[in-house]
Order: structure tokens, then C-alpha cells, then sequence
């Protein structure tokens, strides 16, 4: 079994992160704003989302793979890759404006 590549490199993946929090203020999935003051779990709570999943083939690391998102967000849209079909209204992204 292949190890999980989020975590095989924390450095790195904590370092993308960071740069995702401190870049981004609009959730990618939904267009609101993210408020990153929120605890994790909480639904609207910032996380970071590959636009194309890592168990997809996606890089964790990779900033132009990487984009906020609420965890609400971020749930719905699960492992699905752009293009798949929209789930309950939450447009899935083909591009990210830089």
C-alpha cells in the first residue's frame, strides 16, 4: 500500500498551505468570502482543496493545484474532478483566475 503523498512531505504540504491561507480570501467552490478566524470543523472553516484530487492523480503541493475552500465546500465537491457534474448548485472550477 502506497503511503498517503499529503503527508509523506509535511513540510512541504504546510508550506503550501500557509501560502493558500495567506493568498486566498474567496472560497473557489462557492465565491463567498472565507472567514479563517473560524476553529477547524466548523463548517465554513477554511481548508485547503486540490482542484484535482490527490486520489485522482492531483499533487498536494503543487500551488496551481491548490485553492481555498469552506470545508462545507470542500465536502460537497469531495474527490470529483472539474468538468464532473455539479453537485447540489456548487459549480466545480475548470480554471482558477490568477
Amino acid at each position: 500500500m502506497a503511503a498517503n503523498p499529503r503527508y509523506s512531505n509535511g513540510a512541504r504540504r504546510r508550506a503550501a498551505r500557509k501560502w493558500v491561507l495567506a493568498s486566498q480570501d474567496i472560497c473557489a467552490l462557492c465565491g463567498k468570502p472565507v472567514d479563517k478566524s473560524l476553529p477547524a470543523g466548523h463548517p465554513m472553516a477554511p481548508e485547503v482543496d486540490e482542484i484535482i484530487p490527490v486520489s485522482r492523480g492531483g499533487s498536494p503541493y503543487e500551488r496551481s493545484n491548490l485553492q481555498l475552500a469552506h470545508r462545507c465546500c470542500n465536502n460537497r465537491k469531495s474527490n470529483r474532478m472539474p468538468g464532473d457534474a455539479t453537485v447540489h448548485n456548487l459549480p466545480i472550477p475548470t480554471s482558477r483566475p490568477w
